[in-house]
């Protein structure tokens, strides 16, 4: 008996279109700036908490949004990694902590005893070795703990962002820089994807060798795939003009590269006085935003002068909306402080008693991860 099958289309939008006769909407992916917005608020969020139990709650939403919506591509292997490098993190802060110790108090929980290293006087105020307590351990990997959550932010937007689609949408100024950015986070992806290649190429081979061992014979194909790579790259970006030389005066760059300079001062100090909670006022929001304004202003008169066009553009609908706001929201209920004692954020070892665990801050980052539920599902793979 003969079959038929109905394929969907797909309009010049990018609009996956119902066949006629019913059916359902092909899975599309979201728009990778929702991701990085979505993913940079939630690790300025974690930048304003020192509480491991909304820190450990952190790394579950990024787990959970991450395997719920990340595609098959090559870049959507690395999470774990960064999970390594996050667990790596706070095993050097840990050790740094004991080896570089403080002393403790008649109060603290003595733990175990470093060899002691005496000092000169002009390395006075540190320590090498001595008693280590609880609470300092503690204390070293809830600092490591902040930082890790930070890197696996950004790893989940590595994950979850296609690094060629965001490089579409970067405004004409700063497409130069836009390549490097995009060249620089494919790095990582494509050396797992590498290394996965060659580990699957020993087993084919009966490679029985494991662990340091097997280093030897990994590492000198991966590096041979990386300058593979870096070849067919540099023909690409040759063969379309990368580098060319632009129409513009020296005039407008100088404007151009004074606008971004003072936008990009003003950014990093708006930063720091939003960080800083003893810093003046001016350094907040108002210099964030003359530096936005300065960058915008920057952008604007160096885009002039590219003309790019771009086909079948990534669509901005609703689910890019909610992604990128539940982030957004999620940062801005830690920062104001509203319903909940901001104290409870950056809780005390000494004397050691167990965090408490705000509601407010604990449903923002809950709110974060409902990007997992509001993101469309990606295509997968399907095996005949």
């Amino acid at each position: 008996m003969a079959r038929t099958t109905v394929e969907s289309t797909a309009d010049p939008s990018g609009r996956s279109r119902q066949p006629e006769g019913g059916g359902r909407r092909l899975p599309r992916t979201l728009h990778p700036v929702a991701w990085w917005v979505w993913a940079l608020a939630l690790a300025t969020a974690v930048s304003r908490t020192n509480n491991p139990l909304l820190l450990f709650l952190v790394l579950a939403v990024l787990g959970y949004v991450v395997t719920a919506r990340r595609t098959e591509a090559p870049w959507a292997r690395g999470f774990r990694y960064y999970l390594y490098l996050a667990l790596s993190v706070v095993a050097i802060r840990v050790v740094f902590r004991a080896v570089f110790a403080t002393g403790i108090t008649p109060r603290d929980h003595f733990l175990f005893s470093l060899p002691h290293l005496p000092t000169p006087h002009w390395y006075a105020g540190i320590r090498i070795g001595g008693p280590v307590s609880l609470e300092a351990l503690l204390s070293a990997a809830t600092d490591g703990l902040r930082l890790a959550c930070m890197l696996c932010c950004i790893g989940a937007a590595n994950t979850l962002a296609n690094p060629k689609r965001a490089l579409r949408v970067l405004p004409g100024a700063l497409y130069e820089l836009g390549v490097a950015v995009t060249v620089a986070i494919s790095v990582a992806p494509q050396l797992v994807q590498s290394v996965q290649r060659v580990a699957r190429a020993r087993k084919l081979r009966a490679g029985r060798t494991q662990g340091m061992k097997a280093l030897r014979g990994i590492v000198v194909p991966v590096l041979e795939d990386a300058l593979e790579r870096s070849l067919r790259l540099a023909a690409a970006m040759d063969s379309r003009g990368y580098g060319r030389a632009g129409t513009a005066t020296r005039r407008s760059r100088r404007i151009t590269g004074a606008l971004m300079l003072l936008g990009m001062s003003g950014l990093c100090a708006g930063a720091y006085g939003l960080l800083d909670a003893t810093a003046p006022a001016f350094l907040g929001f108002p210099a964030m935003a003359a530096g936005a304004l300065l960058c915008v202003a920057g952008l604007r008169l160096g885009g002039r002068r590219i003309t790019r066009t771009t086909y079948r553009p990534d669509p901005w609908r609703l689910p890019e909306w909610a992604v990128a706001g539940s982030g957004v929201l999620s940062a801005v209920l830690l920062f104001t402080g509203l319903g909940y004692d901001p104290a409870q954020l950056n809780p005390t070892f000494y004397p050691l008693t167990w965090p408490a665990l705000p509601l407010v801050p604990t449903a923002a980052i809950l709110l974060a991860g409902t990007a997992g539920l509001l993101a469309p599902p990606p295509q997968r793979a399907h095996t005949p």
